[in-house]
Parts: structure tokens; C-alpha cells; sequence
């Protein structure tokens, strides 16, 4: 732990994308759920989609949750297949912040998705962020028991994952009563995509891709409160 927080800052005096914007956490809010996968254990926190496609890897500051293969998961509706989702933490208004890095190859669709609202396999949000933007890739989508749909009100045209070994920081905001959910990617302070949607409040929290690769870690989840845990998803 004391090495993978000395290398932690070491990184973030070159790449300021490592520094969480904690001080911007809402009053009333708690960190309800924190994770730095340095534990093997670590991955029994979560249940995927195809727990063959997902370890415990080797990141620029430790342990990772990667995601190294492709999911064997024939989702009802289209929407992606590689989907790693957190067993006991369900949240309305939350603020979650990650580090990620995508290690796939370059192309339009090169992504990670970071899910949340989640109930069902047909009735969640995920954030798709990719290199190039289309109907398909680079949006807020939702998925209600039809092929997702894109709904955001704000994007880029694109978002660049850079190397293989780059990694970025990803923040999401949601707050029910407004229904906002906004993204960032490393700048804390002019949102990537914004969005107000309301068709689902409470749900589980998830990572993961379309169907490329990544890595995942210090993962961090603020909220006023835990909802009911929901367990047995994908069976």
C-alpha cells in the first residue's frame, strides 16, 4: 500500500489527471464504497458478466481490476457485453471518481463504459467514452428494455485515450431530483457530457466496455446513502 501511494504521487506531479477533485464532494455526502484492488480479494466485490474475461492485473501504480478478454454474454438487448458491476452498492445521487486506461487498439470505437442506475440487465445508464464520436460511441446512453439509446445533451467529438499505458481520470455526478448526470475525463471542471434523464433512479454501479479492453482502479464512490443491496444479477 505505502508503495503504490509513494508511486501514486510521484505520477501525479507529471499527470495531474491522478489528483481526485475530493474537496468538490457535496455536503451530506459520504465515500461509501473505495478500492484500490491491491488485495486479491478484491474482485469478489464485483459480479460480471463473464468472470473469465476479468482479473487482478498489473497497472502503472499497483494492482488493477482489468478487464483482458471478451465477455462470452449475449445481452438481451443491444447494448455491451463486458460488464463488471458492484455487489453491494446501490445509490441515487452519487459522485464517483476513477482511474482508467484503455488498452486496446486505436480505432473510432476504442472505449470504456462506466455503468450506473442500474436494476436489470435491459434498465441501466452507462457513459461510453470513445475515441471518435457517432450515433453509437462517445454518449449517455440508455438502455429501457429496447437497444440503448444515446441521450446526451452534451458531448465532444471524441475523447483521446492516448497510449496504451496512459491513464485518465473519469468523475460522474448524478443527482435524482435535478436528474443531471455529468462526465468528466481528467479536467474536474468543464463536464465531457452532460445530460438530465429521470427513468431510473436508484441502481448498482459498474465497469467495463462495449467490447474492448482496460484497466481500472482507485476507484471511489461518494453518496448520502446506500440503497438495498441487489445481488444475483446476470443469473
Amino acid at each position: 500500500m505505502r508503495q503504490k501511494l509513494l508511486l501514486l504521487l510521484l505520477i501525479s506531479v507529471s499527470l495531474p489527471f491522478y489528483v481526485f477533485a475530493q474537496s468538490s464532494i457535496p455536503d451530506g455526502y459520504k465515500l461509501v464504497y473505495s478500492q484500490d484492488f491491491e488485495s486479491p480479494q478484491a474482485i469478489r466485490d464485483f459480479e460480471m458478466s463473464d468472470e473469465r474475461a476479468w482479473r487482478i492485473g498489473e497497472g502503472a501504480t499497483g494492482k488493477t481490476l482489468e478487464l483482458f478478454g471478451k465477455s462470452e454474454y449475449e445481452a438481451r438487448v443491444r447494448s455491451p457485453f463486458n460488464i463488471a458491476l458492484l455487489k453491494d452498492v446501490v445509490v441515487g445521487d452519487f459522485v464517483l471518481e476513477a482511474n482508467l486506461s484503455q488498452t486496446g487498439r486505436e480505432y473510432g470505437h476504442r472505449d470504456l463504459c462506466l455503468f450506473f442506475g442500474v436494476n436489470t440487465p435491459t434498465n441501466f445508464y452507462y457513459v461510453h467514452i470513445a475515441s471518435v464520436a457517432d450515433n453509437n460511441a462517445n454518449n449517455i446512453f440508455l438502455v429501457n428494455d429496447e437497444p440503448r439509446t444515446n441521450i446526451a445533451t452534451k458531448t465532444t467529438k471524441g475523447t483521446d485515450w492516448g497510449k496504451t499505458n496512459s491513464w485518465h481520470t473519469v468523475r460522474i455526478e448524478r443527482k435524482i431530483a435535478e436528474g443531471t448526470i455529468k462526465i468528466y475525463f481528467d479536467d474536474m471542471t468543464t463536464p465531457i457530457m452532460e445530460t438530465t434523464d429521470t427513468h431510473f433512479d436508484k441502481g448498482r454501479i459498474g465497469l467495463g466496455s462495449f467490447d474492448d479492453t482496460g484497466q481500472f482502479d482507485n476507484l471511489k464512490i461518494w453518496a448520502p446513502a446506500l440503497a438495498k443491496k441487489k445481488v444475483g444479477f446476470f443469473r
